[in-house]
């Protein structure tokens, strides 16, 4: 992987991280694009940048996340996360196992936009219109549909969100928690692989030639900024038009990506 590779890719992440869309997606398929060889770098450097989109979040709601006084918040998140933390750690294999193949990825891009079609009108009626009304049970419950993530293609974004508004919450809460959410589920992500998984592969490989390299760690800086930059664009984005017109221009863009890309893979790859 060049500069130039490893620069559109943080782009993707950028953009997508938070959007309904799936940034695993979209990240395999421009790797697939470009012939950049999946190896344990490639690998680190795809979930390592998500730091730079945790900051994102962190610098926009730098108030909320440093407001010390409201411990229930924090609290929250910690309930929240742990389901994703505990399945996440139990299906690891399983899921980088769905990671080497596209065509299935693709097949659930196009379902999860399908589901974003109908969401708007499903939960219509929202009792829940400010992060402090969520509940503790809530917050967990979020977590589980969390979980759905796992399964490459099918959006950490958009399984959040879509269980905030199963739990009462309105369009704009459910997105914001799902912001706040993605901050301790990504770090936990990021850190296990960066630190646990990396260490796992210097016993066989060699530490120098994951994270050591002169040319790796610029990578990881490039990476990682423009992640932040961007993110901070698509998060604000993504708040304008989910309050003007929902999910449904999510949906269809899913949907076609998603066409498009089994096609792709099935003929011209």
């Amino acid at each position: 992987m060049n500069t130039l590779q490893a620069f559109l890719i943080a782009i993707i992440e950028g953009l997508t991280e938070y959007l309904p869309v799936s940034s695993t997606a979209h990240m395999v398929f421009l790797s697939s694009y470009f012939g950049i060889q999946e190896d344990d770098f490639v690998k680190l450097f795809q979930v390592s940048i998500q730091f730079g989109a945790i900051l994102a979040v962190v610098a926009l709601y730098w108030k909320k996340f440093f407001d010390f006084s409201k411990i229930n918040f924090y609290l929250k998140l910690v309930c929240a996360v742990i389901p994703a933390l505990v399945l996440g750690k139990l299906f690891d294999d399983k899921i980088e196992a769905v990671l080497g193949n596209p065509i299935p990825i693709a097949i659930v891009l196009i379902l999860g936009g399908i589901v974003l079609l109908f969401i708007d009108s499903r939960f219509q009626s929202p009792t829940i219109i400010q992060e402090e009304d969520i509940t503790i049970k809530k917050a967990v419950t979020i977590g589980f549909w969390q979980c759905l993530a796992m399964m490459p293609g099918t959006s950490r974004s958009a399984a959040s969100i879509i269980g905030g508004m199963q739990q009462g919450l309105t369009r704009h809460v459910a997105a914001e928690f799902s912001f706040f959410l993605a901050v301790p589920t990504m770090m936990a992500v990021t850190c296990y692989s960066v630190f646990l998984k990396t260490y796992e592969v210097s016993q066989m490989k060699g530490y120098e030639l994951i994270l050591k390299s002169d040319e790796n760690i610029k990578l990881f800086i490039i990476g990682n900024v423009v992640a932040f930059v961007v993110a901070i664009l698509a998060i604000k984005f993504f708040i304008e038009i989910i309050k003007k017109y929902g999910f449904k221009p999510w949906g269809w863009y899913r949907i076609i990506v998603g066409i498009f890309l089994v096609i792709y893979f099935s003929y011209f790859k």
